[in-house]
């Protein structure tokens, strides 16, 4: 719903009420009127309008601008209609317009519709009815006319700050999407892409001298498109429509679909964690320490959080070395699901994190702590050099 919204609703219901009151004050002082008759035509056009046109400023859309045109002339002619209808030592006396206060109503649709510069137009004109009416200024009609001119020209300034804040909060929200979009990417090409491409170099590298030019040349391909990959994530990567996935040769697909495999899993099914981590305890080197009751998340949530919990190991293996331990534990709270992935490498200098996030090094900045962020959860890392580092993945069961 729009901002300004609940000004139409509350006008919509202004415009009733005191055309109700207008009709009230004229029936409690009909014996006093000179031309009774004059007021009578000119309530029965106000009500009859009034009531037809409804559902004309429940919204900016409806409310146009003649029929804003129209309106406004209905309160001009009933200021102007006064002298005739109603006698001379009432209006001295400071008695209402036949309009009365619904008169503010139709300046105000001026200021929703428009902004302070329509409500000033039509609050002049009102004004200039008033003086007309009166036949002098006096203090009362001064009175009134400044207080209708002031607040319609605040009411419109108002709306116009608030159309702006719509505006740029839809922007941010736009923006924000994207962001969160690009990162989930990100995340993809790293633990896909980039991960193989980083394997090819290694193992091509380990076998350069008995692998010949082609060996060589792929090592090059390998590190040319790593770093290319890396620089483009680093540096934000296009929208949704523009990074589709491309098939790779063989027929093998990129990281950023490799989910597909359960596009008809039911994402709020509920899964037992350590089905999924059980998974990464592969080998002597990994160990899984888990409750004995089933660890239960939803299926998209829980499997994220495996990601991230491989997003760890593969950065133990990459820095700490293949020979490094790692341990995994999983913890099942009242209100949420804790894991720690911890390891006895050499641990992470200071300052390391910030620099690799520079290089397009996303594997903390995304995969682990991208993931857990958009999950509602937090990430944090420990590390003391020397003495190995530790990631505590904290999932909100709500």
């Amino acid at each position: 719903m729009s901002v300004e919204q609940p000004l139409w609703q509350a006008l919509t219901a202004y415009r009733v009420l005191t055309m109700l009151y207008a009709v009230g004050l004229f029936a409690a002082a009909y014996h006093q009127f000179v031309r009774p008759g004059l007021a009578v035509g000119y309530y029965v056009v106000l009500a009859g309008w009034t009531l037809a046109t409804v559902r004309k400023v429940s919204d900016a859309r409806s409310c146009t601008r003649a029929f804003l045109g129209v309106d406004l002339t209905i309160a001009v002619v009933g200021i102007l209609l006064t002298p005739l209808a109603d006698s001379a030592a009432r209006i001295h006396a400071g008695g209402p317009t036949l309009p009365s206060i619904w008169t503010a109503g139709s300046v105000l649709a001026f200021a929703v519709k428009g902004g302070w510069r329509w409500a000033a137009f039509a609050s002049t004109l009102v004004a200039a009815a008033n003086l007309v009416e009166r036949g002098a200024p006096t203090r009362d009609t001064l009175h009134n006319v400044v207080l209708v001119w002031v607040a319609a020209i605040a009411i419109g300034y108002v709306v116009e700050v608030a159309r702006a804040s719509e505006r740029t909060l839809a922007r941010a929200l736009e923006i924000e999407a994207a962001t969160r979009e690009r990162e989930r990417l990100a995340r993809d090409i790293h633990d896909g892409v980039l991960q193989v491409l980083a394997m090819i170099r290694r193992r091509a590298a380990d076998g350069v001298t008995g692998g010949g030019a082609d060996t060589v040349e792929l090592v090059r391909l390998a590190g040319e498109q790593e770093s290319a990959l890396r620089a483009l994530i680093s540096r934000g990567l296009p929208g949704p429509r523009d990074a589709a996935p491309r098939a790779l040769p063989g027929g093998s697909r990129g990281a950023a679909d490799s989910g597909a495999d359960h596009g008809e899993e039911d994402p709020d099914t509920p899964v037992d964690v350590r089905a999924l981590l059980a998974g990464h305890a592969t080998g002597s080197r990994i160990a899984l320490a888990e409750p004995g009751t089933p660890v239960e998340l939803p299926a998209g949530v829980a499997r994220e959080l495996a990601a991230a919990v491989g997003a760890a190991l593969d950065n133990v293996r990459a820095h700490a070395g293949e020979e490094a331990r790692a341990w995994i534990l999983l913890e099942d709270e009242p209100d949420q699901v804790i894991v720690t992935v911890r390891d006895d490498g050499p641990g992470i200098p200071a300052g390391r994190l910030d620099a690799a996030e520079r290089e397009g090094r996303l594997g903390v900045a995304q995969s682990i702590r991208g993931r857990l962020r958009d999950l509602g959860g937090t990430a944090e890392l420990f590390s003391v050099p020397g003495q190995g580092a530790e990631v505590e993945l904290r999932v909100p069961k709500a």
